[in-house]
């Protein structure tokens, strides 16, 4: 008999899997944003619900939470929790997802090279 209920796996965590297994360690916020360059868009509460249930599953750990001060429309201060791949993340390797962040670094660096001198 079929197990009841949604299904465990989710296309759109094994998406930020993939994010995170090129950039390393990211906070919910930023990893939206880079999400929705890379996949059809989905709403920045459906990527904060992916990495809580990615905790639960392992697949992802929190490894830091800040509180950063400054002028935000809802106060003065913000948490970022900062997040890396967990024991249980089995990346794939997306090309699409690597070839986004050289294509992000080449311009990072030639922007500051621009700057520099």
């Amino acid at each position: 008999m079929a197990k009841r209920g949604r299904p465990v796996k989710s296309e759109i965590r094994q998406n930020i899997i993939e994010i995170l297994n090129v950039i390393g360690k990211a906070y919910g916020y930023l990893i939206h944003k880079y999400y929705s360059e890379l996949f059809p868009a989905c709403t920045r509460e459906n990527i904060y619900y992916n990495l809580r249930k990615g905790v639960q599953l392992e697949e992802f750990e929190l490894v830091e939470v800040k509180e950063e001060a400054g002028e935000y429309s809802w106060g003065s201060v913000v948490e970022k929790k900062y997040y890396v791949l967990g024991s249980k993340a089995a990346p794939r390797g997306n090309s699409k997802v690597r070839e986004f962040f050289e294509g992000l670094n080449r311009v990072r660096k030639e922007n500051s090279k621009k700057y520099q001198g």
